[in-house]
């Protein structure tokens, strides 16, 4: 197999497994107090600030980082289970999850010195929240058609003028990392001319609109710009080197286990009472789908965890993975006799109808099925 796919094996680690254990008695005393209720797809949809604190209090955000700069200094494998049981339970980790997940790594590998010491121990705290700031809406995958702007005045701040969508959870949100053309667009070289600047959405200038979804569920947004004042200081990283830097975060935002896991409360209401031949051979299909793509998520979190950058098989996690997604709404709907329903008294009814109406999103968020696969394609020499 091709180099570019090929990873080490993620190592055993009792460290992840004693973490997993407490991670899972505290979701059950959390559930057991009516803290939160299981839900599908929470790790967008599922804001609650307090719950996101309680985690910081707890050490289980930040957990790789640097002690000094709010992080526990521990590995990946331990990060992953932690994750993984919060997203497993439904438990409400969207107010934290982009800060914790890619926008705290970004920081640390291009931030200034002041940038980290004052947002890496409020994200750790479960205090400060990050938004994506990538797409527009006429730049969705095709991030080097962005048309934000951002020029230097004569303060030698950045004035940003442009649009951004999907923005998962921008007015809850404090920062925004948001991708700009800081230089005129080169045809001939449309990733050159590029930038990140760290943006904070209380700036004035900004307007945050709702986009609903099927459910009428608010967490998406579009975020506009309007002559947005942007201290010099914000450039995240080097300027021009935002497609570069871009390319790395991607790797983070891809590869995780919510890629295949926003359905899995669906899957476990299922499990629990499938009984009939039919039921129970969806449900051994479904569970080996779910296992590999475990193993090939699990082999990324240890290369990100040796400093390896697995942008290939990243891409290739996003795009099996939230095809599994969707398929697990088909697969059950056909084997059993339940009407999916927000208001149902049953709960697999609720967790149907709820994965039905986020489904659309699956195999958006974080690129579309059809620029990963040209991603992988290109990875692997095929075009």
């Amino acid at each position: 197999m091709p180099s570019t796919l090929t990873l080490a094996p993620a190592p055993p680690s009792e460290a992840a497994e004693a973490v997993r254990l407490e991670v899972r008695e505290f979701l059950a005393a959390e559930l057991a107090a009516g803290s939160f209720s299981t839900h599908v797809d929470t790790w967008l949809s599922g804001v609650d600030p307090d719950f996101s604190r309680k985690l910081g209090e707890r050490g289980w955000l930040g957990m790789t980082w640097p002690k000094e700069y709010g992080g526990h200094e521990r590995t990946a494998m331990e990060r992953y289970a932690v994750t993984e049981e919060l997203l497993a339970a439904g438990a409400p980790v969207a107010a934290h999850w982009i800060a914790d997940r890619q926008s705290g790594p970004n920081l640390l590998r291009y931030g200034t010195e002041a940038q980290r010491k004052d947002i890496l121990p409020r994200i750790a705290a479960g205090e400060c929240f990050f938004v994506i700031g990538m797409s527009e809406p006429d730049s969705g995958s095709d991030l080097a058609s962005i048309r934000t702007k951002a020029v230097r005045n004569a303060d030698g701040d950045w004035v940003v003028n442009g649009a951004k969508v999907w923005t998962s959870n921008a007015h809850h949100s404090h920062y925004a990392i948001t991708l700009v053309r800081t230089a005129p667009l080169d045809t001939a070289h449309r990733h050159a001319g590029m930038s990140q600047l760290l943006v904070d959405l209380s700036t004035p200038g900004i307007t945050i609109n709702p986009i609903r979804i099927l459910d009428g569920g608010h967490h998406f947004n579009e975020v506009v710009f309007d002559d947005v004042v942007i201290p010099g200081d914000m450039l995240l990283g080097e300027e021009g080197a935002g497609w570069h830097q871009v390319t790395a975060e991607l790797a983070f935002e891809r590869s995780g286990p919510e890629r295949f896991l926003s359905t899995f409360p669906l899957v476990a209401e299922f499990a629990r009472r499938a009984s009939s031949p039919a039921e129970l051979a969806t449900l051994g299909r479904l569970s080996a789908r779910l296992l590999a793509l475990r193993q090939l998520s699990l082999r990324i979190a240890a290369a990100l965890d040796r400093g390896e950058l697995p942008d290939i098989p990243a891409a290739l996690v996003k795009d099996v993975g939230t095809t599994f997604e969707a398929d697990v709404v088909e697969a059950i709907r056909e084997v059993v006799d339940v009407p999916a329903s927000l208001d149902s008294p049953d709960p697999l009814g609720r967790a149907l109808a709820e994965a039905q109406l986020h489904a659309p999103g699956y195999t958006l968020r974080g690129g579309t099925n059809e620029i990963l696969r040209g991603i992988v394609a290109r990875g692997l020499g095929l075009r």
